[in-house]
């Protein structure tokens, strides 16, 4: 029988595209947890077995994990709820985090992935940023997912399961389906407004430093991290994004330039007048451990923008 992975938040932004790459690169069986029990599964995900995943309710985290080898949470509150919501916040991505942990302990799942963010650091992220460095969030995102990581990473050093933590860079590229809701991350917002308003808007001059990840690369990460070798993980926390990074306004021209390819036109890009010269802010995220671990991302940053570009031509341009 093959092994069935878990992925809380499945049927969202990162867990959709996760599913479809392992449920077709793997022989895992993928289980989509969802706190919906009337959702469907979707047609593109069609091979995977869809299960109410609520982390409020501690009956569904147990009957979700039941027969489980690896555990992939992606479910939390996103940026902006939870910057509305901090109590929701900490109900949901931390005490639920809580609650998932001790029902993977009760039905023997072996191992557990937390998608956690970069921002655990602080706000905003500049200079060298290595795993060495003390987190210290500011946002309600960032510390109820910094308090997750300390409930899972506690398990895993009482030999409950092996923890591996992710703080995940800025990833962005197409969903799995149209209806998944994360058009407000950067890039997938600015391939929208290339598509319906045919120019690109940033709100700020776009000099701030980010460091980017693909999709693609994400659901590799993934994969490689639950087929490693439990000596290999060292204390299994790992920055996870692209080797280099760059300016919004980088990436805001580089899409510019897909977009002519892609959509026939390049868009006109406005932004914000720049506030004098300034001092010219750096970013270094450094995925060195992460590659150390025998991650290697492809930054197919173009590939990966054509596909966003085109999901969202076909999904909401104007007829």
């Amino acid at each position: 029988m093959s092994e069935i992975v878990l992925i809380t938040g499945g049927l969202g932004y990162i867990g959709g595209r996760l599913a479809h790459h392992l449920a077709t690169r793997t022989g895992m069986r993928v289980r989509l947890g969802t706190r919906n029990p009337a959702q469907k599964t979707p047609p593109e995900l069609a091979g995977c077995e869809l299960t109410h995943c609520d982390l409020a309710s501690r009956a569904s985290l147990e009957a979700a994990c039941r027969n489980v080898r690896f555990l992939v949470h992606l479910a939390a509150l996103n940026e902006i709820d939870s910057a509305q919501h901090p109590d929701q916040a900490i109900a949901i991505n931390t005490g639920g985090t809580l609650r998932l942990a001790q029902s993977a302990i009760g039905a023997g799942v072996e191992r557990v992935l937390y998608f956690s963010t970069a921002h655990v650091y602080g706000a905003p992220l500049l200079g060298e940023i290595s795993e060495r460095v003390i987190p210290r969030p500011v946002h309600p995102y960032a510390y109820t997912h910094k308090a997750a990581e300390d409930i899972l990473l506690a398990a895993g050093r009482e030999k409950k399961f092996t923890a591996i933590v992710f703080r995940l860079a800025n990833a962005f590229g197409p969903p799995i389906r149209a209806g998944v809701e994360r058009w407000t991350l950067l890039v997938n917002d600015l391939c929208r407004q290339a598509a319906t308003q045919g120019k690109l808007v940033l709100k700020t001059a776009g000099l701030q430093p980010r460091n980017f990840i693909t999709l693609t690369d994400v659901c590799e990460a993934a994969a490689h991290f639950l087929g490693l070798e439990e000596a290999e993980l060292g204390d299994g926390v790992f920055n996870i994004g692209g080797r280099r990074s760059m300016t919004v306004l980088e990436m805001t021209e580089l899409l510019a330039q897909r977009c002519e390819k892609v959509l026939g036109f390049r868009p006109l890009i406005e932004r914000a007048a720049a506030l004098g010269p300034g001092e010219i802010q750096t970013l270094h995220y450094s995925i060195a451990k992460a590659q150390a671990a025998g991650f290697q991302p492809k930054d197919a940053l173009e590939a990966e923008l054509d596909g966003a570009l085109s999901f969202c031509g076909r999904a909401f341009a104007p007829k």
